[in-house]
Order: C-alpha cells, then structure tokens, then sequence
C-alpha cells in the first residue's frame, strides 16, 4: 500500500479538509486559518493520496526561506499503523530542507506521543507548550492595567508589531502578521508604556469557543492587562492559550486565571534551536505554523 501513496501539492479546498481535520483532533483551529495559511505560504500543504482519496497532509511552512515549522501533520484515523503517515512525514521534511537556506532551523510541536519518532528523524527537544482551556463568563471583570495603556493594535505603526513578534519569533513574517491581524471576527490589542510598545495579543473565533495567540508582552503585568482585554472579546464562551513551559510567569498567567490543562506539545528543532526572548512569549501563535 505505501508504494501506491501520491505526496503532491494540496489544494486550497483540501486545506480547508486538513484544517477540519485538526478540529476534531482537538486542537481549536480558528474559523478563519485555512484561508490565512494558504495566503501566508500556498506551497505549504502537502497531501497524500492513495487511491485518488486524501488520506493525510501537513504543512511544511517556509519563512523566507529563514526559519521552517512542520506542522498540522495528520493521516485519517483509518489510514493509520500502515506506514503511510512515516512515508509522508519524511517527504514532507526532504521538501521543506529544499525550501530553506542552508543551515536553516525547522521546528514544530509534536504531542508527547510522538516526540521519540520525531527525534528519530533529528528533532532535538527543547521546551512544551500546553493547551489551556478557561471559561469566560458573559460579564468578566476587567481588571485596571496600571501604567499600561491597552489600544486596538490597528492604533500602532506595522513596523513597531514587526519589530516586536521578531524578537519572539525566529525569522521575519510581515506577510502572516498582515492578514493574522486584520481576520474576521478577531481582535488585536497593543500593550503601551510611556508610548512604546510592550506587548501585542491576538484573540480568533475557533470552532468552538475564542483563542488567544500570540500573546507576546514584556512581563506578567502587561500579559495580565492585555489577556484580560483580549477575554473579553470571548466572554461568555471557553478561550484557549497554548502557554510555553520555559516561561514560569506564563504558568502564573494561566494559573492565576484558573485555565485547565488539556493536552500539550513538545517544541522540537531540527538544527539549532533559535534565539528567542522567551520571556516575552506568553502564548504561541499556533500550533500549525509556529
């Protein structure tokens, strides 16, 4: 059966396929990543087919050729422990080392599971990141921020947003922050000190409920006042954060609001693992794309 598996190009209609897939994997997909993925890299999705059917897919993202993430990496549930899954992941990272320069570091968030075949396949473990669920009621309380002025992030110049996420992020991606920002039925907020910027957040409908991601900022207190704004857009609904391990006042955050572990991943790096200010990062972007 495995010499009969297709690894080709996904179309735009089987994104939206592999991105439902990944909803009822559990993973709280935004009602709008399809769309948002294939503008950000459309030579990303990978398909197989056997038979002329999709079976599995997954998203090898390049950054500019600067940084990849192997991602949303899933085989049907009926097609598993047949090989086809392994044929498909090692085509998927042959084809993203040829999208990268060389030296270039590739990452993704594996769960648990998983984490012995990936390192298998050269991935070195560095942190997790867990997947955190807090139910909003319909009127929560939004605390006062101090010294931190909460804006719409429309308010602040695209060149200062940039300039933050790459502090947080391992290579530029003004093309995805460009349509992340501004998606339907999302909000975005700045987090300002004395008129700069300390941090940004961003909160999407998913499938079911409200999810932040990122939510970036330079200490508990501005990720305190920018959660609480960026909630308040998912009152009365549950609302995800995948919160970084490496990052103790992260945990704060999610205990302090009460937030209930529900699964995690394993953040692996196939070459060195980036240069990050990790105490920046609060909650990632996504799990798909990094």
């Amino acid at each position: 059966m495995t010499k009969e598996l297709v690894i080709r190009n996904m179309t735009r209609p089987e994104v939206d396929a592999l991105v439902g897939w990944a909803a009822r994997e559990g993973w709280s997909p935004g009602l709008n990543d399809a769309g948002l993925f294939w503008a950000n890299d459309p030579e990303a999705f990978i398909a197989a087919e056997l038979a002329g059917e999709l079976i599995g897919g997954g998203a090898i993202t390049s950054y500019q050729g600067e940084f990849g993430f192997m991602g949303c990496f899933i085989v049907r549930p009926e097609f598993r422990g047949r090989g086809l899954g392994n044929s498909l992941w090692h085509a998927r990272r042959a084809r993203l080392l040829t999208r990268l320069r060389p030296g270039a570091s590739i990452g993704l968030d594996g769960v648990f599971e998983m984490q012995d075949y990936y390192a298998k396949g050269g991935f070195v473990f560095s942190h997790r990141h867990l997947h955190f669920r807090a139910e909003i009621p319909e009127r929560p309380v939004t605390p006062t921020v101090g010294n931190q002025e909460i804006v719409p992030l429309a308010e602040v110049p695209f060149e200062q947003v940039l300039d933050y996420d790459r502090a947080c992020f391992p290579a530029p991606r003004a093309t995805f922050l460009q349509g992340w920002l501004s998606q339907p039925e999302a909000a975005a907020f700045g987090c300002r000190r004395a008129g700069n910027l300390s941090g940004y957040g961003v909160v999407r409908r998913c499938d079911q409920g409200y999810k932040i991601g990122p939510l970036f900022a330079d200490d508990g207190q501005a990720a305190q006042a920018l959660y609480a704004r960026l909630a308040g857009f998912a009152a009365g609904g549950p609302l995800f954060l995948d919160a970084p391990e490496n990052n103790p006042a992260a945990l704060e955050l999610v205990h302090r609001h009460r937030m209930t572990e529900v699964f995690g991943c394993a953040r692996m790096y196939l070459g060195p693992a980036p240069e990050l200010a990790h105490q920046r990062i609060f909650g990632i972007t996504t799990f798909e794309l990094g």
